[in-house]
């Protein structure tokens, strides 16, 4: 039997996706971040996993009591059935001036009288994972770095000798923290938090490193919730790639489609462009609607509208998706802006292409940027999701809102024009005294595409896209002009 196929789970699938399958058994690990990270979490989970396949597992505790250990399983709905639980911590009896030592000094006491306490228990209990929580409270007693050193060395001979799996907590609160401990662990996991001025905390891990183990390197979100952590791991989508031969999706609107050269290709993902209210969001719908009518899933992803509001728009425009909402066919889920993470949104749409979606709608990108206003690479974090959606034959909408009502101006703040595979541009223009929109396919990497620019508006008989706009010129700057006929013998010269 090989290493890989004797792998521990740590009891967090998504921990157990970066580490390359999960942890060789036998060997040390080390798991840093400040308090309020979720290394207890972590490590009770790990333990809880061991308990599930009948293991003896141990938690050591240097500083937290078992109550609070306890109180901790209890906000998650757990019980510690199972986990023995062992508290090295001094007693009341230290506050006593007649207990204070007078010939040695206190750490070349208790130093000792600690790790025998640690030995001990493992001797006693032969657990096959244990935790000892944590290494600050070590490192103050040793005092100084060679001597921290030689006893985390004896240590992690010793679990190894008892074939136990051990999970060191560091909570790098001790003084003159070092890398003393990273360079004797089998693998090093650290784990971060960045509170924001607005919204939750974001938190993420990342593993320094793992000997002889290609695991997914990188920064990976997580979240803390009841019940345990929740790790996302960073979308790869290059590890997924497929090629085959691509049908076309249709819309439902037959000008519409012309206008695409026959509808939007699976595997691309289409930019719907333009100023607000010119009718993205609902034709974002109409395509929704339409792979719903064929039998398929959809999924649709908001961040500034809401769900109701967009059942009742859709409704109105004799978009019957409310049925398809009730059957489980079709959902969408509102997202709020405050609390989320590039790693959870990615996690949520990738999961819903997971569960069959064949379309999948994100409305709008300037809401994904505005939720996460102080994140860094989010184009990035967008083209790997565009990419692992489109290897999987899903057709993505996204909808982009243009700064200005008229005009030119075709900032999305968020610049995916590179990104997509087809844009379609929706446009205000006036004429006649009238405010009317137009519609044009400025982009199509699939293939053959209309150059025209077609009518476009919203009606009570729905959407409604119409003759190609021949009269006017000039329709992109928002105040078109009428155009002038062409000399009929011109057109005769030319083509001669």
């Amino acid at each position: 039997m090989s290493e890989q196929d004797k792998l521990l789970s740590t009891g967090i699938e998504g921990l157990d996706v970066i580490l390359a399958g999960g942890l060789l058994p036998g060997r040390l690990y080390l798991i840093e971040g400040e308090p309020g990270t979720g290394k207890t979490t972590t490590a009770l989970q790990f333990l809880a996993e061991g308990a599930r396949r009948g293991e003896s597992v141990l938690y050591i505790t240097l500083a937290e009591s078992e109550v609070e250990l306890r109180a901790v399983a209890r906000s998650h709905g757990w019980s510690l059935a199972g986990i023995h639980v062992h508290e090295v911590i001094g007693n009341e009896g230290l506050l006593d001036a007649s207990q204070q030592y007078t010939m040695f000094h206190p750490s070349e006491v208790e130093m000792g009288d600690t790790i025998q306490k640690i030995l001990n228990v493992v001797t006693e209990r032969k657990p096959a994972r244990v935790v000892l929580d944590s290494l600050s409270e070590l490192q103050l007693l040793a005092e100084n770095p060679l001597r921290y050193r030689r006893q985390v060395l004896a240590l992690k001979q010793f679990f190894a000798n008892e074939q136990c799996t051990a999970f060191f907590l560091d909570d790098r609160t001790a003084k003159n923290g070092d890398l003393q401990v990273r360079s004797i662990a089998h693998a090093v996991l650290m784990f971060e938090q960045d509170t924001k001025e607005y919204g939750s905390e974001r938190r993420r891990v990342r593993v320094v490193k793992y000997r002889g183990v290609d695991f997914r390197g990188g920064y990976h979100y997580y979240k803390i919730e009841r019940g345990g952590i929740v790790v996302y791991p960073r979308l790869i989508a290059a590890q997924s790639r497929v090629m085959e031969q691509r049908a076309q999706v249709t819309s439902g609107l037959p000008r519409l489609d012309a206008l695409l050269g026959g509808g939007i290709e699976e595997g691309t993902s289409t930019l719907l462009a333009g100023p607000p209210g010119t009718g993205k969001s609902s034709l974002a719908t109409q395509f929704v609607h339409a792979a719903l009518a064929r039998g398929e899933r959809a999924a649709m992803f908001l961040f500034e509208e809401s769900v109701n509001n967009l059942v009742n728009r859709a409704e109105s425009l004799h978009m019957h998706v409310r049925q398809y909402l009730d059957a489980g066919t079709l959902t969408i889920q509102q997202v709020d802006p405050a609390e989320l993470s590039p790693g959870e949104f990615v996690h949520t749409v990738c999961q819903s292409a997971a569960d069959g979606a064949t379309v999948i709608v994100i409305d709008s990108l300037n809401g994904f940027m505005n939720a996460m206003p102080d994140e860094r690479l989010l184009t990035t974090h967008l083209h790997e999701l565009l990419t692992y959606l489109g290897q999987r034959g899903v057709v993505t909408l996204l909808v982009g809102v243009q700064q200005g009502m008229l005009g030119t101006a075709a900032s999305t703040t968020l610049d995916t024009s590179y990104l997509a595979d087809n844009i379609i541009m929706l446009r205000y223009f006036e004429a006649g005294g009238e405010v009317k929109q137009a519609i044009a396919v400025f982009k199509k990497r699939g293939g053959y595409h209309e150059r025209t620019l077609r009518g476009f508006q919203l009606s009570v008989d729905g959407i409604e896209v119409g003759e190609v706009l021949r009269e006017f010129h000039g329709i992109l700057t928002g105040v078109p002009q009428p155009a002038k006929p062409r000399a009929r013998g011109s057109v005769e010269k030319r083509n001669g």
